[in-house]
């Protein structure tokens, strides 16, 4: 399977599964949503606000898994609302300035009723 990826620094998974896990040199990450990785909450404002969450929260299962963004191959990004594409774009590419690869969809619902849900494949980083 792998070799399952923990960290308190993000939200502790919400069902049975990792937040996510190492295999073959990649990456595998499970979707993250914007919460607090210490209340467990959905964080306050809008799709700013959740984006710059979900990809914090991003950020800190790549760190625990020994990579970074900057080793991104391609995201997956699940919004509830396409009218909110341009503001979700606007936080993202703060993360992403290398562009990876990225598949971006709308979705009905999202668990905790988020308005956005990244998951990413990774290399792992070579300092690790």
């Amino acid at each position: 399977m792998g070799q399952a990826v923990h960290t308190q620094d993000a939200p502790q998974a919400i069902g049975p599964y990792s937040q996510a896990v190492i295999s073959g040199g990649m990456v595998y990450t499970s979707g993250q949503i914007p919460l607090d990785p210490v209340s467990g909450a959905v964080v306050d404002g809008g799709i700013r606000e959740q984006t710059a969450q979900a990809l914090d929260n991003l950020k800190a299962v790549l760190a625990a898994a020994g990579s970074g963004l900057n080793h991104v191959v391609k995201t997956t990004c699940f919004l509830t609302d396409m009218n909110h594409f341009q503001e979700f774009n606007a936080v993202y590419a703060n993360y992403f300035p290398g562009k990876p690869a990225r598949s971006c969809v709308a979705v009905r619902q999202l668990p905790k009723g988020v308005l956005v849900e990244v998951e990413a494949i990774v290399e792992v980083s070579a300092e690790r």
